[in-house]
């Protein structure tokens, strides 16, 4: 069974879904149920993990949190999880590029590929998508729109160093 709750925040309304093991999504409002293929679940406003998930979004966005210490509970193909999971990896106040993500799987060919998995991820901004940048530079897609990614990208340089995205 799954579980959801809706929270908002300084990038929108975003839905929560807990499943029994862990965290399996973080949604922007109005984005298609297509990208992330998931059952919404029954809404549960007190379920502790969704309780939990909110506080610890909360502190993100006042620039208290650097680190998400939740369970998660990735659906997809092995290949997308592999690259979700890299992507935990990368720092706070940091960006990696597609190649970059691909290098660290042992295929540079496979770039589209990562980008592929990265629009897919489920659980944006704790597993950090919107860190991944184009070799270029620029901000690429991201299902919460571009700018809400320069926007998690400006909360992240501000803790870190100046802002590259105004």
């Amino acid at each position: 069974m799954n579980y959801f709750k809706d929270i908002q925040t300084p990038v929108g309304l975003l839905k929560l879904i807990a499943t029994e093991k862990g965290l399996a999504a973080v949604l922007w409002e109005g984005e298609s149920l297509e990208r992330v293929k998931i059952d919404r679940g029954i809404e549960a406003k007190n379920n502790p993990l969704l309780l939990e998930t909110e506080k610890q979004l909360s502190e993100y966005f006042q620039k208290q949190r650097t680190v998400f210490n939740l369970p998660l509970d990735f659906t997809g193909t092995e290949f997308q999880k592999k690259v979700w999971e890299l992507l935990l990896t990368i720092p706070f106040g940091e960006t990696r590029t597609y190649g970059d993500i691909a290098r660290q799987l042992g295929d540079i060919k496979a770039v589209r590929a990562v980008g592929a998995a990265n629009g897919k991820n489920p659980i944006s901004i704790i597993a950090p998508c919107h860190r991944v940048i184009g070799t270029s530079g620029k901000l690429t897609g991201f299902a919460g729109g571009l700018t809400n990614k320069a926007f998690l990208l400006r909360l992240e340089q501000s803790r870190t160093t100046p802002t590259l995205w105004d």
